[in-house]
């Protein structure tokens, strides 16, 4: 069955004056008006027909199983039929400083992330990086970036879309997060994301990204002599919701002074393997090993 994401953003439907209520809104039975991306996707280029049914889910909890009503040249409108609560979050709360590679590569790192259940993902550019946007590119590539993880959570049925938060450099990110080291909160609501998601960020589900992290890995090049993995991790796996922050490099790796920096705000290396990792499989080995890893303390 075709999932939707039901955008409640005006301003993201086309420009358009209209508010779309968050679907906890409706009752079963009620009549919903489809936004004009999913009237576009479903209706146009699926060729959808009055009678048909779909999922949709607008990020604030759960899913809704509809039925196209009707259809116009302009407009579509869905019966909510029922209401699924399940999110299929991950176990682990976890986010993902990533520095920014290009095109393709960039695309499958946030996918990939996306259907293994990251929480949110801050884009970085570093010394050794290949992309530096300027500040006229950051609101399209924001927008382009969000729609790759949206779309990724209409695949693989996650109902809560991981924050994509724009990008800033390396230095100054781990310069925050050294402010925040102590048990002090950070302001969810101050972070920088795509119009799509402003209102959304707002949800309770992302407030555990206000505390502190209670670990920070740092992805390494396996070297000799270095642990493979942090002491405290399977310590921290052991936690009902633990919240583990990753940071992972660019394909030229992280400088000296990055990586050290790094170490000082508690970012902790940890090579996966013996093998060096793309920066766009690195998100993916490492959440996956994190879940696998993950055996909470009953």
């Amino acid at each position: 069955m075709r999932r939707f994401f039901y955008d409640t953003n005006s301003e993201y439907n086309a420009g358009s004056n209209l508010h779309y209520p968050r679907l906890s809104t409706f009752s079963v039975g009620e009549s919903v008006a489809l936004t004009e991306s999913i009237v576009h996707h479903w209706c146009r280029v699926l060729r959808a027909n009055v009678g048909d049914q779909g999922i949709l889910f607008d990020g604030f909890g759960g899913e809704y199983q509809v039925q196209l009503q009707d259809i116009s040249k302009k407009q579509a409108n869905v019966i909510v039929l029922g209401h699924v609560e399940d999110d299929r979050r991950a176990p682990i709360i976890s986010k993902i400083g990533l520095v920014m590679s290009r095109g393709e590569r960039m695309d499958y790192a946030i996918q990939k992330a996306t259907e293994l259940g990251v929480t949110a993902i801050q884009l970085l550019s570093s010394h050794h990086g290949e992309v530096n946007l300027k500040p006229a590119q950051i609101d399209k590539k924001l927008l382009h970036w969000q729609q790759i993880a949206i779309a990724a959570c209409e695949q693989c049925g996650l109902n809560r879309p991981p924050l994509v938060i724009a990008p800033v450099s390396i230095n100054d990110w781990l310069q925050d997060l050294a402010t925040h080291f102590s048990d002090s909160k950070m302001d969810v609501s101050s972070l920088a994301v795509s119009t799509i998601v402003a209102t959304l960020s707002q949800d309770s589900y992302y407030q555990p990204l206000q505390k502190p992290a209670d670990l920070r890995i740092q992805m390494s090049v396996p070297a000799a002599g270095q642990p493979t993995m942090p002491n405290t991790l399977l310590t921290v796996l052991a936690k009902k919701s633990p919240y583990i922050e990753l940071l992972i490099g660019p394909e030229g790796g992280l400088s000296n002074d990055e990586r050290a920096q790094a170490e000082k705000v508690g970012f902790l290396p940890w090579q996966i393997g013996s093998r060096v990792l793309r920066t766009e499989t690195a998100p993916v080995v490492a959440l996956a090993t994190l879940q696998a890893l993950y055996q909470p303390n009953q």
